[in-house]
């Protein structure tokens, strides 16, 4: 089959689709298009600095470009540098797998005012993509809205000592950054039930063995499973983290340096003082596409296909990226009606600025001989230098 495919998304979801499509049709022309200049998306800009172990999945998806022929088309963003319009036109199928790249608002009065802070935009700060905001200071008392796993993987990294960091890929400004702030207490407020939270068992666990933290329960926690409640026992540091279930945000204010969170109990209305709101409640889209409408078109007849966050919303991790992948590899396959009109890659012939995968793995290799005694590698953050690495072999 010779069939042109374009996956916009170099993340999980794209990667695994175009593992899953070349695997079944090897003679397929497969690209991988990106805004940023490097692939893997949240596996470099999501997965929290310190699971190694979970980024090892690039490792896996390499070999798409190096063993499988996809190509990879990096620095290329939709809508400014081609329009989805003119992909349409020279790929027999497009799979939007760009993600959900916006922080979902808390949706409540006051969720706009100074010191509340997506936790997309503060991991994407921490992890050093190259579009992301400065840090924010977050005082001595931050607050954190949602009980999943990105709140709990915010925890753990402000409650990390700098010995605890070793061995992840954190860069030098966002250690400097953790290690300076004087954080005294951290408050973690979730609508749910403590049995319905959605944060994994092994997260809770991890974040319990930490030396500072001490795990508690201030209120709704009565109905705690197994391993929160164990984690909460076992845990005895200088650092407390109270957990507050069953408290359903309704409103923000300002109080003097801080922010005031009224939240709506079992037990009636109540204010929790902060000194900074991290709303960990879930992603959106940013308004590079008109996602609603590209979905309700979505379909073999119109040779559009979504895939991952994109399709479904902020819900599933990488382990689901690969399911879906899969089928939707399938569903391709058996829908694609191949036009040997189409030019394919043909389309970015020519074009300034593009990077491609031995791109990457330059960049790749510098990062890696970067690395420290601490740190597994040392992160290239500025997209100029992304962008021209040559500079930077003797820094």
């Amino acid at each position: 089959m010779s069939a042109k495919i374009a996956i916009v998304g170099g993340g999980p979801s794209g990667c695994y689709t175009a593992q899953a499509l070349l695997k079944r049709a090897p003679d397929l022309e497969v690209d991988i298009i990106d805004a940023l200049p490097v692939p893997y998306g949240l596996v470099r800009y999501g997965v929290a600095a310190d699971h190694q172990g979970t980024k090892g999945v690039a490792r896996q998806f390499a070999r798409i470009f190096t063993r499988q022929n996809a190509q990879f088309f990096g620095n290329l963003r939709i809508g400014r540098d081609v329009t989805l319009e003119a992909l349409r036109r020279a790929y027999d199928v497009v799979v939007l797998a760009a993600g959900l790249p916006g922080d979902r608002p808390l949706g409540i009065p006051g969720d706009d005012l100074p010191g509340v802070i997506g936790s997309g935009a503060l991991t994407r700060a921490l992890y050093e993509h190259p579009d992301a905001e400065a840090l924010p200071e977050l005082g001595e008392a931050p607050l954190v809205i949602g009980t999943g796993n990105v709140a709990v993987d915010i925890l753990r990294l402000l409650a990390k000592t700098p010995e605890e960091l070793s061995g992840s890929d954190l860069g030098a400004g966002p250690s400097d950054w953790l290690a300076a702030q004087k954080i005294r207490q951290i408050t973690v407020v979730g609508r749910s039930s403590a049995a319905a939270a959605r944060f994994s068992p092994v997260m809770i666990k991890e974040l319990a063995e930490l030396s500072r933290v001490d795990l508690r329960l201030a209120a709704g926690g009565s109905d705690a499973g197994e391993v929160l409640a164990a984690a909460v026992a076992g845990s005895a540091g200088p650092l407390p983290i109270d957990f507050r279930f069953e408290s359903r945000p309704v409103a923000l204010e300002p109080l003097g340096d801080g922010l005031q969170l009224t939240v709506e109990t079992p037990r009636g209305r109540e204010t929790i003082a902060a000194s900074s709101v991290i709303s960990a409640i879930g992603f959106t889209g940013d308004g590079s596409f008109d996602r609603d409408g590209l979905l309700a078109e979505a379909g073999g007849a119109a040779r559009l296909y979504a895939a991952g966050w994109f399709r479904t919303g902020p819900v599933g991790a990488i382990p689901q990226c690969r399911e879906e992948g899969q089928r939707l590899a399938q569903q391709i396959l058996d829908e694609v009606q191949p036009d040997p009109a189409r030019i394919g890659r043909a389309l970015f012939a020519g074009r300034a600025g593009i990077t491609d995968f031995d791109h990457w793995q330059h960049l790749d290799a510098l990062e890696l001989a970067g690395a420290t005694d601490q740190r597994c590698r040392r992160k290239i953050s500025r997209r100029d230098d992304m962008l021209r690495p040559a500079n930077l072999q003797d820094a």
